[in-house]
This record gives C-alpha cells, structure tokens and sequence, in this order.
C-alpha cells in the first residue's frame, strides 16, 4: 500500500511526467533511427547488387555474341564455379531448366524479360529434401532462338547485413535507453529530494516560521538561484514584518503617554471656569497633537520609503547643491543655539536619487546635530563634508555632542529609540529610520562614527553613502 501510494505521489510529479514524455519521444526516434538505417543500407547494397548483374548480364550477352551458345555455356560455368557466384541459369522457351547452379525456381520467373519485379524463391542443389528455400532478384533476358538467360544474386547478404545493422543499433540504443534511466534516476532522486526539502522548509514558513530558509546546495544551478532568491525575499519579510511588530509594541509604548496626557488635559479644561486658563489648555492640547501628527506623517514617510512607493522617478541629482542648500537653511537655526556651521562641499558631485528624499534625510541628521550637539565645549560646531569617497559620494554630518555609544549604534535607527530617556528634547525617535530607509532604498547606507577622540564628548558623525559616484 506505501509502494502504491509512493508511485502515486511520483506519476503526479512534474519531473517524472516530463521524463516519461523524453523516453516515449526518445524510444520513437530510436525506432525511426532502427529502420531507417536498416532500409537505406539495404537500399545501398541492392543497388550495388543491381549495378554489379547489370555488368554480368553485359559480359554474357558479349559471350553469347562471340562465341554463340556453346562460349555462353562456358561463361557461365566458369562463373558458377567462382566462391560467392552469382545464380545462373539457362532454360528453355517455356521456362524448363537446361542448365544453372540452381535445382529450382519459383514460376513465373521467366515471364517477363528485365529485372524480375519481386524477389523469387529458389532451391539451391546442396539443400536437402528440398525444404530450404532463398531469396534472390535477378534479370532475364533471351536469345534469338528463344533461350532464356537468368542472371541472378542471393539476397542473403542484404538480409544478414540488415538484420547485423538493426542488431547493432538495437543493442546501442538499449545501451543508452538504460544509460539514460540510470542518469534520470541518480539525478531525478537527487531533483525530486531536493523538491521535498524545499517543501518541508515551505510548510514551516506557512506555519508561520519566518526564520526559516529554502536549503541551497552551492552547486548553483536553477535550484539553487531559485532558492536564494526566495531566501532573499524571505528575509526581507521578515525583516518587514519584524519592523511592524516594532513599530506596533513602540507606538503602544510611546503613544499611549501623550494620548492619556491630552485626554487628561481636555477633562481639566472643561473644569476650567477662567477663560485664559481654558484657552491655555487647549493651545497646549493643540500643540501636542500636531506632535501627534509628525508621529504619524513620520511613520508614514518611512513605510512608504520602504515600499518604494514615492520614488518611483530617480534621476541624477547635484548633491552638493543640496548640501549647500540645506546647509543655508539650518545656519540661523545653528547660531541660535551657540554652534557654528562648517561646510566642507565638494562642488559638482551628483548621483542617482530622488531629490525630496535626499533633503528630507539630510535635514533630518543637520536637526538631530543641532539639537544634541550643543552639549559640548563652548563654542561648538556642525560640520558638513560632502566628497568623492571610494564607494561613492559620502555625505557626513559631524557634532560635538555626547554621540552614541558604539553597542547602541543598531539600536539608535530603529523606530521610537531615543537615547534621551528624559525626553528632553523634542523630537519622535523616528529621524535615524527614516535616513536610514531613504538610504536603502537609494541602494547606499547610514554609517555611525565617533566625530573626535574626546573622553566626555566624543561627537556623532553620521554619514550617508551613496554608491555610483558621478562627477
């Protein structure tokens, strides 16, 4: 019952279904192969036999009209004594043997005149008891007074030739029909396994097991490619969804605060019975949820990056113009809060990428240096570098301020880490995910480095690579 149920399994197979289909297709060539080469080396030699009568026949009508009866009689003597000789035979006008190397014929081959249309029987005098028979063509001709001539050639040969050809292909051919199942055998198990693996890793995925990987041989054929591709797009879900669940257990955790703080704030402003002090609790509750807002507007800026789906248009972008821009716009913001901007911008560096997006990304890190880099030294600076890098143009925001221990470096891009666990400042933990999914979807990376070798104050850089530099 297993083996019926196991065969079952294989006939619904693809791989075995298709290597069906090449043995029927392979078996069909083979005979066609089988018959057409028999027949055409048959073919060949009875035109050759056809060919070497056609002499004979000539070389006895010259006799014949040398020498008359009697040096035909000769000729043909002489000839039927030879090893491997011809059929020869002389009869009379109404087909009775006179003379020949044959005991018999079969009737009626003396009829016609040429080449008989059909192969004839005769008996030869070394067969006993007249039961042997043979096969043999030939070409009939007469004499002036009446005499029939038959010169004739054994099929014999053709036939064991034939019979030698088709065994000799017959043979070569089962030899590679049992090659061939023995190769889909060794190899279709090995596809077939292989199947059964991925399937086994498929149904754990479904359960749920995102962690899991299709099995790659390294040999790097179809499977293989297939299978790191899948592996690929595996990773990548996982790494979505394990997003998601972040973002989830963050937005719980971070929302819930100022959502009970604003409900909190609305109940004691309908307690209020002073007009000012109402007013001044509704600026408040209206103040926190446009924070509320750019949470969200934040959040959806960067599951769209994500997805990819507002950067549909990249062309080439002077990323130096942009430096420089952003560089101006935030200047005022720096010098308000007691820092200094320092550019350093190579001029005429462009790369591929969506303008917007490389600015948002931009303002974003120049935001977070003016905001936690003014913990420093007196008279601190920003400073922003953009050069041709070796991987590509490199865009680099440098601070003075405490920056981010290098153990905390992962944690700090991920959605709602805040270093700050005062909350001091104002911002949604959100701005480092957000360059750091601009980033990737413009093929480059973020990259996290101490600005200055200092005990208290070592700094942040933060740097975004972009690859194919253009200048």
């Amino acid at each position: 019952m297993r083996l019926k149920s196991r065969l079952g399994v294989l006939a619904k197979s693809t791989a075995v279904r298709l290597s069906a289909l090449y043995i029927i297709l392979f078996a069909l060539c083979a005979a066609f192969l089988v018959f057409y080469v028999t027949g055409l080396a048959e073919r060949i030699l009875n035109n050759q036999t056809r060919e070497a009568l056609r002499q004979e026949v000539t070389e006895i009508q010259g006799a014949f009209e040398r020498g008359g009866i009697n040096q035909l009689l000769r000729t043909m003597e002489r000839r039927a004594r030879q090893p491997g000789a011809n059929l020869y035979v002389i009869a009379s006008p109404n087909g009775e043997i006179l003379a020949g190397n044959v005991a018999s014929l079969q009737p009626g081959v003396f009829d016609e005149e040429g080449w008989t249309n059909f192969p004839f029987r005769y008996q030869r005098y070394t067969d006993s008891g007249g039961v042997k028979r043979h096969l043999a063509t030939g070409h009939v001709f007469m004499l002036d007074n009446g005499i029939r001539v038959l010169v004739g050639r054994d099929l014999g040969e053709p036939g064991k030739l034939r019979l030698l050809v088709r065994q000799a292909l017959m043979v070569a051919l089962l030899i590679m029909g049992i090659g061939a199942v023995v190769i889909w055998f060794a190899i279709g198990r090995n596809a077939l396994k292989r199947i059964d693996r991925v399937s086994a890793a498929s149904q754990k995925i479904i359960s749920g097991d995102l962690s899991q990987r299709l099995p790659v041989s390294g040999s790097g054929d179809e499977f293989d490619r297939l299978s790191s591709s899948l592996n690929g797009m595996l990773g990548r879900i996982e790494q979505l969804n394990e997003g998601l669940k972040q973002v989830s257990d963050n937005i719980a955790h971070d929302l819930k605060t100022p959502l009970t703080r604003l409900r909190n704030k609305a109940a004691d402003a309908l307690n209020e019975d002073d007009a000012q002090a109402k007013r001044a609790a509704l600026e408040t509750i209206i103040s926190e949820s446009d924070q509320l807002i750019r949470t969200f507007n934040a959040l959806l800026m960067i599951s769209r990056v994500e997805a990819g789906s507002i950067a549909a248009e990249l062309s080439d972008i002077d990323i130096s113009a942009i430096a420089a821009d952003s560089a101006e716009l935030y200047e005022p913001v720096a010098e308000e809060a007691g820092q200094a901007m320092v550019c350093e911008i190579a001029p005429g560096l462009s790369v591929r990428g969506n303008r917007e997006l490389v600015g948002q990304a931009l303002s974003n890190l120049i935001d977070n240096a003016i905001k936690y880099g003014s913990q420093g030294e007196a008279g601190s600076e920003i400073r922003i570098r953009v050069s041709a890098g070796r991987d590509g143009v490199e865009i680099a925001v440098s601070d003075q301020g405490p920056g981010v221990p290098e153990d905390k470096r992962v944690e700090v891009v991920k959605r709602f880490v805040r270093l700050d666990k005062s909350r001091s400042k104002p911002g949604t933990g959100l701005g480092l995910s957000l360059v750091e999914a601009i980033m990737a979807l413009h093929g480059g990376r973020l990259e996290l480095s101490d600005s200055r070798n200092h005990a208290d104050f070592p700094g942040l850089t933060a740097t975004m690579v972009f690859p194919g530099m253009k200048p």
